[in-house]
């Protein structure tokens, strides 16, 4: 949702003291204030459920200017590679204090917490109790609406109920060969009167409750993606990277000053399959972006920054096309190809299955004369990624694993894909498919 919020006017509550809310969220970049679930009355009556700069969970309400609740994990969130699905359950009318409110993440209970502050029994929660205008907000909180802190990232699934109090396991359930934590698309719930279902398809922002409590999108527009609880797909990795910046839930990286070289990778890395995505070059400068894949326990791959790119010596196990043409293909085996142009879309297709490993470069649909080359055999696992170059300032790659999106614009129209697994500009060569968890299954 990056700095997009949703928000609307609550009406009278069926209970103010007692809701759930549940959500699936895909984190973004990390490290700053970013809300799930706020509500602000004004600065003295306003509350959220939010990742901490710390990355922790925290829930937190103030009541005629006092802090009247809050409890903070000691537990942190870093995930950028999957989906959590949280769960807030409050009832203040229970006897015992811990009781009153509850963090589910993935199905388990939070128990420790390094600040726990309770409200009083039979309490009213601000949040609960909440009608101001455009006061409940989704996706972001403030404190004075001076400043709104939005979640960056993707939320999926969205339930507010009011009334009841829900455990983890109405709203999903482990998987009994897997044992992860999947999620129930159809839970069996009462709303009660302000309670909602948003985003359950794509980018919806109406009411699958039949309470017609829909939002309004604020800030912006929804971006809507491929990417769900159900079929996670790779960004790119804000945790392996410094120099550039990361955006649109990680598939956007731009070129900052300092380090020279400034690598990103994708979250998933293979050692078998057919694996197919495509990186726009929104702004090319001097040799740079540079594309193509890397081991994963390569150098560049593991810090991230100024540490050569995808081929050089020092990081043999990687193949790499530059803007300008340069085509780095392991132990510096350079070749010269004709050069890429601002806006022009980049297919990779990795072939780790077949007698002969090979990768394949397609520039607009087109496959790249010179481009397939056998790469070496991985030790960690290939991922994708880029480099850029400190002293070509301004360089900026969109990646599309599969999500149907560059940055936060549409493929103008999809290829074929006989996969049924992702979606792409151009068509996705017979026998691949995108880089997500589906994929890995097929």
């Amino acid at each position: 949702m990056a700095s997009v919020y949703l928000r609307r006017t609550q009406s009278t509550p069926t209970d103010n003291n007692l809701y759930t809310f549940s959500c699936w969220v895909k984190r973004g970049n990390l490290g700053s204030v970013q809300a799930l679930l706020g509500s602000f009355t004004d600065s003295s009556n306003r509350g959220q459920l939010e990742f901490t700069s710390s990355n922790q969970l925290n829930y937190y309400e103030n009541l005629s200017g006092s802090t009247s609740a809050q409890v903070t994990t000691t537990q942190v969130f870093r995930d950028t590679s999957a989906w959590y699905h949280i769960v807030l359950n409050v009832d203040l009318d229970q006897a015992t204090d811990s009781d009153r409110i509850k963090i589910y993440v993935n199905g388990t209970q939070i128990t420790s917490f390094s600040t726990a502050t309770y409200p009083s029994q039979g309490a009213t929660s601000v949040i609960a109790n909440c009608t101001a205008s455009n006061g409940l907000l989704v996706g972001g909180s403030t404190s004075d609406y001076s400043t709104i802190y939005t979640i960056d990232g993707s939320m999926s699934h969205i339930h507010l109920i009011d009334g009841t109090a829900y455990d983890a396991s109405t709203f999903g359930s482990t998987d009994s060969t897997t044992g992860e934590w999947t999620i129930n698309t159809s839970p069996s719930v009462t709303y009660g009167t302000n309670g909602f279902f948003i985003l359950k398809d794509g980018n919806s922002v109406t009411d699958q409750s039949g309470n017609s409590n829909n939002f309004t999108v604020s800030d912006g527009t929804l971006t809507n993606t491929e990417d769900s609880p159900s079929n996670v797909f790779a960004t790119l990795n804000p945790l392996v990277k410094s120099g550039n910046s990361l955006t649109n839930g990680n598939l956007t990286v731009t070129q900052n000053s300092g380090t020279n070289y400034q690598n990103s990778v994708s979250t998933l890395a293979v050692t078998k399959g057919k694996w197919y995505a495509e990186c726009k070059l929104s702004t090319i400068s001097g040799l740079f972006p540079g594309v193509g894949i890397i081991d994963v326990s390569e150098k560049c791959a593991s810090d991230g920054d100024d540490n050569g790119y995808f081929g050089t010596t020092n990081n043999p196990k990687g193949v790499q096309l530059f803007a300008g043409g340069y085509y780095s293909t392991g132990n510096n085996n350079n070749a010269s190809l004709t050069s890429n142009s601002t806006n022009d879309i980049i297919g990779i297709a990795l072939d780790l299955d077949s007698a002969t490993k090979n990768i394949k470069m397609y520039r607009n649909g087109t496959l790249i004369t010179g481009s397939s080359v056998t790469p070496p055999d991985p030790d960690g696992g290939y991922a994708f990624g880029v480099t850029l170059y400190s002293t070509s300032s301004g360089a900026v790659a969109e990646w599309n694993f599969g999500n149907g999106y560059f940055g936060t614009t549409a493929v103008a129209s999809a290829g074929t894909n006989a996969s049924g697994n992702g979606i792409f500009e151009y068509d996705c060569p017979d026998g691949y498919t995108a880089l997500s968890t589906k994929g890995l299954n097929l």
